[in-house]
């Protein structure tokens, strides 16, 4: 069973952040879906992953493309279908528990200045942890990822 990390951002936005998850996800030779709920801001992340350092390249696709299924980053705002071990979720996006539990890890990121996306953190916190899903919360606020809680962790 996975686990799902919450990211508090509070000093980077969420691009940069994003893609340094993407990196390490790629690193561990993982799939991932990133999930959000416009397409206009998944056309947006789409653009500044191609505008990123060429010496840090993501290769990823914005679902909607005859190779969605082969992409190792796919941007969507529906159903993940390149068989992710991560999933990412931003602007609000939904995570069910039942993929926190069929993936390796589920990232929540949400912007630690927007006291809505703060509000349907903590309801994502409470209806994961409560159906028994692992979570650790991450916080960048002393300018240093830590993590500052958990539940249901081993």
């Amino acid at each position: 069973m996975g686990e799902v990390y919450f990211y508090h951002l509070t000093r980077d936005p969420v691009e940069r952040t994003l893609a340094t998850l993407l990196g390490r996800c790629l690193e561990q030779e993982w799939r991932v879906a990133v999930r959000g709920t416009d397409r206009d801001r998944l056309v947006r992340f789409d653009d500044a992953l191609w505008q990123g350092p060429p010496t840090s390249f993501l290769a990823h696709g914005l679902a909607g493309g005859p190779d969605d299924t082969r992409q190792p980053i796919l941007l969507t705002a529906g159903a993940a279908t390149n068989e992710p071990q991560c999933l990412m979720a931003v602007d609000g996006a939904l995570v069910a528990p039942t993929e926190v539990r069929e993936m390796r890890r589920c990232c929540i990121l949400f912007d630690g200045l927007d006291a809505a996306a703060v509000q349907a953190a903590r309801l994502q916190w409470k209806s994961l942890t409560d159906a028994g899903c692992a979570a650790r919360y991450w916080s960048e606020e002393s300018g240093k990822w830590a993590e500052k809680a958990s539940k249901n962790v081993d």
